[in-house]
């Protein structure tokens, strides 16, 4: 479409809005193609780039190769360069999959001190093998994430943010923690309790439920045919919404996490609990794991808050513990308790790492 179509929306926004509204744009973006003259059209109209990168050059060639089959690290490296250059407002976009699994740290890492990015989401990736595209079967493609997986690679940043980075660099997910620790909505459909406010357009003005329900199913109608403040408020929509909370399982029901997760995306609910009773989240162990690892930091982290403190008062406490520990460990015995609470012996723990 290039540069002007999106000059002519901008101006077509101005012309056509209402007295006092603010309108925002957003494009996620791969970046390869970013030049000069779009960089300056989205610095100087406040846009906001998402841009695709999966972390340093191997692991994000892995799977981000363009359609020969090439590598497209240096291209994307480049574009982000430009959109420094020029001052326009950028996220990073991660997404987890096999290929980066078990790399939180190295991935976390390389954006914070290689790309400088303040921003970071990331998307596991959980993919269905099956012929049709949709969201249909019970397996995952061979790329997808693995649940253990996914909670550990977050588990593993978040030890390296929670001691350096709180307050300097923001995380969606970890943002999202603390305000549901706060007694806050999450602020994300995937881990608000009803969703359906996320639709999705194709060109041809065809519109769908959600953007990974882009399926037969899902489709609402095309405004060219009703107008899209009334399909906003269908009935389908409504109850596409509500089902993300009327169709939890007991297990989810049940869970100590739940005020934070609500189950996930519905789109990943596709294996059973433990009890055989459907609708559970493929990454539930991972999700779990996650937030119950938090629980401490987040607590303090809600209660410095409550008292008008800055959260990032979490990175004394945690530096304190971190010193205790290391004392404990110095005069431990290799039979005995491992100090860090694993339950293992010493020896079979973090005397391992110390070599005794």
């Amino acid at each position: 479409m290039g540069v002007e179509f999106f000059r002519q929306a901008v101006r077509y926004q101005q012309k056509h809005k209402r007295p006092h509204m603010r309108i925002t744009n957003a494009l996620q973006t791969n970046a390869i193609t970013l030049d000069d003259e779009w960089c300056e059209f989205f610095a100087a109209n406040d846009f906001l780039l998402g841009v695709s990168l999966d972390g340093p050059q191997d692991l994000h060639d892995y799977y981000r190769v363009d359609k020969g089959g090439n590598p497209t690290f240096d291209k994307v490296m480049a574009g982000l360069r430009l959109l420094q250059k020029h001052g326009a407002e950028y996220n990073i976009l991660t997404t987890v999959h096999a290929a980066n699994e078990g790399q939180g740290v190295r991935v976390y890492k390389f954006l914070r001190d290689e790309v400088g990015t303040k921003f970071m989401q990331f998307i596991p990736i959980v993919e269905r093998d099956n012929d049709t595209g949709y969201q249909e079967g019970d397996q995952v493609t061979e790329r997808s994430i693995t649940a253990a997986g996914y909670g550990q690679f977050l588990i593993d940043m978040y030890e390296e943010w929670v001691r350096h980075d709180v307050g300097g660099i923001f995380v969606q997910i970890f943002d999202i923690a603390l305000a549901a620790w706060t007694g806050a909505p999450p602020g994300l459909c995937i881990f608000d309790e009803t969703c359906g406010l996320a639709l999705a357009m194709e060109h041809n003005g065809d519109v769908y439920s959600c953007d990974h329900y882009v399926e037969p199913d899902y489709k609402l109608g095309n405004i060219m045919d009703v107008p899209l403040s009334e399909i906003v408020v269908m009935d389908a929509q409504r109850d596409f919404g509500l089902a993300k909370r009327d169709t939890l399982p007991q297990y989810c029901l049940d869970c100590e996490v739940k005020f934070v997760c609500n189950g996930g995306c519905p789109k990943n609910r596709f294996i059973e609990t433990p009890a055989g009773e459907p609708g559970l989240n493929y990454l539930c162990a991972g999700y779990r794991a996650f937030f119950n690892h938090i629980r401490p930091t987040m607590n303090f982290m809600a209660a410095e808050l409550a008292a008008r403190r800055p959260p990032a008062n979490v990175m004394l406490e945690v530096a304190r513990y971190d010193a205790e520990l290391e004392r404990a460990f110095a005069t431990a015995g290799r039979n005995d308790p491992c100090p860090c609470g694993s339950g293992k012996k010493f020896k079979r723990c973090h005397g391992m790492r110390r070599g005794r």
